[in-house]
């Protein structure tokens, strides 16, 4: 069997998984935000479907996105024989950068996600709006900077 392909569409798959809740997430806080006022019925769903969101697809997926992405950095340091080196490729530090930012959206958007449920109007809808796209456009740059392998020799 092919370990290293079978991890990395596991990896992608998980990734996607992440990435449709990272986009989705900001969408629903736009539409709560400006249809919502706390404590009115609509709210209540909307908390709902903010938190089943987190807790059902994001916060798995996101987790299984890090264990997958870490055996693939084990595979290459042990299997591959490449040493931990690699981490230091130019591609490799741009993934990782992106990982980090992701990481820190993820949180950034948990925060929100209990704010708005405690009433708390954060940020307005056009903030949300605006931001949505952000994991995708950091994805780009992280799917370009693995498949292209910049800087490597």
């Amino acid at each position: 069997m092919d370990w290293y392909n079978l991890l990395r569409g596991l990896h992608i798959i998980a990734v996607i998984a992440w990435m449709a809740g990272m986009m989705y997430l900001p969408r629903l806080f736009a539409y709560h935000t400006e249809t919502a006022p706390p404590g009115s019925e609509f709210d209540a769903h909307f908390q709902r479907w903010e938190a089943k969101l987190m807790s059902i697809i994001m916060n798995p997926a996101m987790t299984i996105t890090f264990i997958l992405g870490i055996s693939l950095i084990l595979y290459h340091v042990y299997a591959m024989r490449q040493g931990w080196g690699f981490l230091l490729e130019p591609w490799m530090l741009v993934k990782l950068a992106g990982v980090v930012f992701m990481g820190y959206w993820h949180g950034m958007l948990a925060g929100a996600r209990k704010q708005i449920a405690a009433g708390q109007r954060p940020r307005s809808a056009k903030f949300w709006r605006a931001t949505n796209e952000l994991p995708f456009l950091a994805a780009v740059v992280m799917v370009l900077a693995v498949t292209l392998e910049f800087g490597n020799h």
